[in-house]
């Protein structure tokens, strides 16, 4: 398209239209069709594309600059409109609209080799079709002027929603309770019988404090393997997300600002205008907002050592 531009800049310089042709490569014909394409002005199919482009943009810039063609994708289908996802890359591509890319990060995890941990209930099976059925959590810091402030949070496994967190200065047990507290309260009881409560093997997961918090909220503790991010993949994913579209993007000069910071990105990350695997979407159906129960094909647990709560004998004991 630039060579026929350059075309009719030097005729209308007054070079001879055979010879522009020829320095630019192209034929007359070629060039004559497309000056009388230009003539008719943009094609329905080129203002079909101009809005998509429009629409792109402000899906980019609600995410403050951090979604990708993936997700663009998905909110654009959310939205209603009907495209392909290779259209949304070349669009994207062309007009140089791109994700956030994350930068490597450091694990946390700091193991009691002292304590016994649990056994692992999931086994990476992260779809129950029921709420309440298992939840996880995982540890983060976010570094501030005044030193790192840390959270923790608890997810329901089967909607993928955020039920409860907990941020603070010290990186403790009583950061995890208190968001088990939080995802209890959360769900409107003080109690979640036979509830599964899956987290890694750090020392604030397999202290006393954790385990007698779990023993009177009624949660059946499970625990991943030493080392394995995937045995907490959806724990994982969710403080990636967080990184990678916040914390990553900003300097906190305080841990006020930061708790602030987080607040709003929960806020806006649990609306409807946020589209993620970790709140609306399922990473084993892609972006599916279809409810959990009418999702999956196999009946929940795959693991013959996992009842749904209330349902057949007891396997484990709450919280050993």
């Amino acid at each position: 398209m630039s060579r026929y531009r350059c075309v009719d800049a030097q005729k209308a310089a007054g070079f001879p239209v055979v010879a522009a042709c020829d320095a630019a490569g192209v034929t007359r014909s070629a060039y004559y069709a497309w000056a009388a394409s230009a003539a008719q002005g943009p094609s329905q199919h080129q203002r079909d594309e101009t809005g998509l482009v429009a629409e792109i943009r402000r899906i980019h810039a609600r995410s403050h600059g951090t979604y990708g063609a993936p997700r663009v994708h998905a909110e654009l289908a959310r939205r209603g409109w009907t495209t392909n996802h290779k259209r949304v890359e070349r669009l994207m591509r062309q007009h140089g609209i791109v994700g956030y890319r994350p930068r490597r990060r450091r694990s946390l995890t700091r193991q009691d080799r002292g304590a016994a941990p649990a056994p692992d209930l999931l086994g990476r099976l992260f779809d129950p079709d029921q709420l309440n059925v298992a939840w996880c959590g995982d540890l983060t810091y976010i570094p501030t002027d005044e030193g790192w402030l840390y959270l923790a949070s608890v997810i329901d496994l089967a909607s993928r929603h955020l039920l409860g967190w907990s941020m603070g200065g010290h990186h403790d047990a009583r950061l995890v309770t208190c968001a088990l507290d939080a995802a209890v309260a959360t769900r409107g009881r003080t109690r979640m019988p036979d509830t599964i409560f899956h987290s890694d093997r750090g020392a604030e997961y397999t202290s006393a404090a954790c385990i007698t918090a779990c023993a009177r909220l009624g949660l059946r503790r499970s625990m991943s393997r030493t080392g394995s991010c995937l045995d907490n993949a959806v724990a994982e994913s969710w403080f990636a997300s967080l990184k990678v579209e916040l914390v990553d993007r900003a300097h906190y000069r305080t841990r006020a600002e930061a708790r602030a910071a987080i607040f709003g990105w929960i806020a806006w990350s649990t609306g409807a205008g946020c589209t993620r695997p970790t709140t609306t979407c399922h990473p084993s159906s892609g972006n599916s907002s279809t409810p959990p129960s009418t999702r999956y094909h196999r009946p929940w647990p795959h693991n013959p050592g996992v009842h749904l709560p209330g349902g057949g004998p007891d396997t484990q004991q709450p919280c050993p």
